[in-house]
């Protein structure tokens, strides 16, 4: 074969590979887990109900959990009183392809009102998705093929709030890994399961007083780490094997937000019972480059571009210098606020509870506000954002509560 052919021949052997994968919206916060979209995102600036609604469908039950979206399909969990689903759209219409009830009972007796029976969010390698659901005191993991049929179910271990607020983290995919963190004082543990059957590969206790972050994998310092705050730490361990790899103080005892990274920085957040916000270089000794008193519980923080981008709990959106924690800008875009702010289509998407989603440039020298969109009654699922599309789920404020999805796009 001539050398003139092979970049050819390359391109057509993978690029199908390539170009699936960047169709996807896989786990929570996206492709790399960091609130950012793929550089092929390019949703719509504006929508409302009567603008760039390309569909909208009911979903049973109510859950919190946003919009994963592999192989053409829209994947949800929600509850009902007796069951929890798995509910599968088609990506192009709408149409309900399936609906899995992967657990039958009583909804837990405790649930803050901020939280629901359906929070974490689906993860998934392309053939499957997973699952997790707090049942009957267990954290149960289940993995579906795409045509809804489970292939495994496994019991990850207890859960017992300390709080009584109910169960939230999502499940993070590395390698032939799912991991799945539940962290109370009793007996609390990170772990991770064999994609393929669900065999368990290793376990770390988490006895710590119960927090709420969904741990991600972070390539950072030169290697992965699979990152978690929480329990006034901030704490990397090995993904492959769960061994500790290091801990600073930092944050507070609950936090709820995604950890984010860039080269050789994490960042991390917090907001009960205190509230910090810090960076934390880790090329070699950890160090504490800078901590503020930025209250930012439920909601991820951003990176991007050597900034950071923090929408507090009260609604204000502040952009700060990675390096030196500089505030660079600060201004009042209204709260309260639970979801977490998306890099899409080179544009920043921050929604508040009340369904308004903030448009703005990620510009650090000034704020300069695009857009600002409102859909359905309450913001508390992130936006998902897969090509020229965005896929959001709300619920309307009737008497009847009622969840939705929708697809935006031009």
């Amino acid at each position: 074969m001539k050398p003139a052919f092979l970049p050819v021949l390359f391109v057509l052997l993978f690029f199908p590979l390539f170009s699936g994968a960047s169709q996807d919206w896989r786990q929570w916060r996206g492709p790399q887990g960091n609130g950012t979209a793929d550089a092929t995102a390019t949703p719509p600036l504006t929508w409302s109900e009567e603008e760039n609604v390309r569909w909208k469908v009911p979903v049973p039950g109510r859950g919190l959990s946003s919009p994963t979206v592999v192989g053409g399909l829209v994947l949800l969990t929600t509850a009902t009183e007796t069951t929890r689903l798995v509910v599968a759209y088609d990506g192009r219409n709408g149409k309900k392809r399936w609906e899995t009830t992967v657990h039958e009972g009583p909804l837990p007796e405790k649930i803050h009102r901020k939280n629901s029976a359906a929070t974490p969010t689906v993860a998934s390698d392309g053939t499957h998705g997973f699952a997790v659901f707090h049942h009957e005191g267990e954290v149960m993991l289940t993995a579906l093929d795409l045509e809804g049929k489970i292939v495994w179910q496994r019991t990850t271990g207890p859960y017992e709030c300390d709080y009584g607020f109910g169960y939230a983290p999502s499940p993070t995919i590395h390698g032939d890994l799912v991991i799945v963190s539940s962290e109370f004082t009793a007996g609390g543990y990170l772990a991770a399961f064999r994609r393929s059957d669900g065999e368990e590969i290793w376990r770390t206790d988490r006895r710590i007083k119960t927090s709420y972050s969904s741990p991600i994998v972070a390539f950072v310092g030169g290697k992965h780490q699979l990152l978690l705050s929480g329990a006034e730490l901030v704490s990397s361990y090995d993904p492959d094997t769960g061994e500790l790899l290091w801990q600073v103080p930092g944050s507070t005892k609950a936090t709820c937000g995604t950890m984010v990274w860039n080269e050789d920085t994490v960042f991390a957040s917090g907001g009960f019972p205190g509230k910090e916000t810090l960076a934390v270089r880790v090329t070699g000794e950890p160090e504490l480059l800078w901590r503020h008193a930025d209250a930012c519980y439920e909601q991820s923080l951003l990176y991007h571009d050597g900034h950071v981008y923090i929408y507090n709990d009260t609604g204000i959106m502040i952009c700060r210098d990675a390096e030196s924690g500089e505030e660079r800008w600060k201004v009042r875009l209204g709260g309260p606020v639970s979801a977490s702010p998306i890099l899409a289509g080179g544009r920043i998407h921050a929604m508040n509870e009340r369904g308004i989603t903030h448009v703005f440039a990620p510009d650090p020298e000034k704020f300069t506000k695009l857009a600002e969109n409102t859909l359905g009654a309450e913001g508390f699922a992130s936006l998902s954002f897969v090509g020229d599309a965005v896929y959001l789920r709300t619920a309307d404020a009737a008497a009847e509560r009622q969840d939705w999805l929708y697809c935006l796009g031009e």
